[in-house]
């Protein structure tokens, strides 16, 4: 992977693109909207981001446990306790690790100012909230080398969303598309950049098709990836998987995705 994670820590992506591609694929805990219904019976939710605050991501690692990891596709149906307290406390400092050192300090945002730079490390987890303030949904983003794959072994630097995971009570109501969004206004206002990607692994067919709806095509993809999968006994082991690169322009125009700029 191109950011080293410490041994503990490895065991929290939930797939992993072949030759150290990436990052984890986008989530595939939330299934896709269904029309009206969406509309007509969305709660009333509010999107905040966690801006590094500690609270917020130890509440988004815990809830993730079970949004995420309990009937991963290929994995477990449920968890073990033992196996679910063990990937909570590696997803709380997952998230720690990614999101609290990474966070732009508050009043200090400068669109543009460094993107495509390499030195740009930028990182962010938005959470959906419910009316108790309980996490019922999060997605984050962060700027990462990105391969190429087209032969040269080339890189460019993007930002990537990935942890995309609603509640399973609170699915087929919009919400996903809403964090994803809210990622991209991230990627956009915030950090300048006209392109947003996500990897996705190519068996999670109702995810795929949710992203190709909001606009994400296909890039590439690495059929000798693997995922991390909690099994039946207790454990996690690796599996094999393709891995999907998509992306999306998210600064140029209502029709810039249809003509591929």
């Amino acid at each position: 992977m191109l950011r080293q994670l410490a041994l503990f820590a490895a065991l929290l992506l939930p797939g992993r693109p072949s030759k150290s591609l990436a990052e984890s694929p986008l989530s595939a805990a939330f299934a896709p909207p269904l029309g009206i219904n969406a509309l007509l019976f969305k709660p009333r939710v509010k999107v905040v981001k966690s801006e590094g605050d500690e609270g917020l991501l130890i509440d988004a690692g815990k809830f993730f446990v079970d949004a995420f990891w309990t009937g991963k596709v290929g994995g477990a149906e449920t968890l073990a306790s033992n196996q679910a307290a063990s990937l909570e406390r590696q997803q709380i400092a997952e998230f720690k690790k990614r999101y609290k050192s990474r966070a732009l300090p508050s009043g200090s945002r400068s669109p543009g100012r460094y993107a495509g730079r390499s030195s740009d490390s930028r990182a962010e987890l938005v959470l959906c909230l419910d009316s108790k303030e309980e996490c019922i949904g999060c997605a984050g983003v962060e700027v990462e080398k990105i391969k190429k794959m087209d032969g040269y072994d080339g890189s460019f630097v993007g930002p990537v969303m990935s942890n995309l995971a609603i509640s399973r009570k609170y699915r087929r109501k919009g919400l996903a598309e809403d964090l994803v969004k809210a990622a991209e206004n991230i990627a956009r206002k915030e950090w300048g950049y006209d392109t947003c990607y996500l990897y996705v692994e190519k068996r999670n067919a109702p995810a795929v098709k949710l992203y190709k709806k909001l606009g994400y095509t296909i890039m590439w993809e690495d059929p000798n990836a693997t995922t991390l999968l909690p099994m039946d006994n207790g454990s996690v082991a690796n599996g094999k998987t393709t891995i999907l690169c998509m992306k999306k322009k998210i600064g140029a125009g209502l029709f810039a995705n249809l003509f591929g700029q």
